[in-house]
């Protein structure tokens, strides 16, 4: 493992253990160049899982894509990574559950959009605001009835 700060390779392991999740391994290293201590994640990866875009393109899955976009959403929020790293790792799981190839981006911003409004209901408006390619202000005056209800 490269060590983050000064790219040495001689890096060892102090400590490992399973997230509660119990989907990813957490290791604590220290860098035997520089001493700096860093903390690394191994996550299990499934089969490649295609996301079909709206304009009918394929892209491979990507988590840190929601992560992203959940982040903007919370521009100004008072949020922790720590829940949106969650929420993201909630998708995930929710998609590759599904034991699919390919999956749709409006499926993912579904099963997002269910998360967010238990949790913020200006990040999920905002979310649905892109999601929905609202271009009008009719369009927000809906989302804001359904984020009422």
């Amino acid at each position: 493992m490269k060590c983050p700060f000064c790219g040495a390779h001689d890096t060892s392991v102090l400590e490992s253990r399973v997230t509660e999740d119990g989907q990813t391994l957490r290791r604590r290293r220290e860098c035997g160049k520089c001493l700096k201590r860093f903390t690394t994640f191994e996550r299990i990866e499934g089969p490649t899982l295609f996301v079909i875009k709206r304009d009918g393109s394929r892209q491979p899955f990507d988590r840190e894509k929601i992560v992203r976009g959940v982040i903007r959403s919370f521009d100004k929020r008072p949020i922790s990574i720590d829940l949106v790293a969650s929420l993201a790792d909630e998708v995930e799981r929710e998609v590759r559950r599904k034991e699919v190839s390919e999956i749709s981006s409006k499926t993912i911003g579904k099963m997002i959009l269910k998360r967010l409004r238990n949790i913020d209901k200006v990040a999920w408006l905002r979310f649905a605001s892109v999601y929905f390619e609202l271009a009008d202000i009719t369009g927000f005056e809906k989302l804001l009835e359904k984020a009422a209800n």
